[in-house]
């Protein structure tokens, strides 16, 4: 036994956080490509670590993913929108490294590292709440309808699935 879960979790956020410093690095450097691999890997990092919080862990990216969406944004813990938005980091993380001919631009490549810092802070701020079994987020969305989080509820009264209290 290396650490206790709360430093593997704290390893995984910081692994993220050394991703979205290489990705800004590739952003001023114009190279897009570049940063937006390294965007969509501090997303998987984070995501990572929000598994970890839990226990679980996944070698494969669609693993991760798939079980990311299915236990926090499935149950609206994380809002629907971070969902699309990492779907959408991986698309073009994909495109990026394989796809010979991929054109990216540097507003693309903005907006994946900005979501990659958005969603790290989430998994930043949710980390905290390791000695939790579950709590309640709170979220509001700005006009771009970037998530903009609110507080953490620590409420033992929760039924499951917990809902959504964002209109629709």
């Amino acid at each position: 036994d290396i650490g206790t879960k709360k430093d593997l979790v704290l390893y995984r956020l910081q692994t993220a956080r050394a991703d979205l410093k290489s990705a800004g690095i590739l952003l001023e450097a114009e190279e897009y490509k570049g940063a937006n691999n390294r965007a969509y890997y501090a997303i998987f990092h984070a995501i990572n670590a929000i598994h970890a919080v839990s226990g679980k862990a996944y070698k494969r990216h669609k693993d991760a993913i798939a079980n990311f969406n299915k236990d926090y944004v499935k149950t609206e813990i994380f809002p629907r929108e971070i969902g699309r938005q990492i779907g959408e980091s991986e698309e073009i993380r994909h495109a990026s490294d394989y796809d010979d001919f991929y054109i990216t631009s540097r507003e693309e490549s903005e907006r994946q590292v900005q979501v990659a810092e958005q969603f790290i802070e989430l998994a930043e701020r949710i980390s905290t709440i390791l000695n939790l079994d579950y709590c309640g987020l709170d979220f509001m969305f700005d006009k771009d309808g970037s998530p903009i989080f609110n507080e953490i509820n620590a409420n033992a009264f929760f039924e499951f699935p917990i809902k959504s209290s964002a209109s629709a």
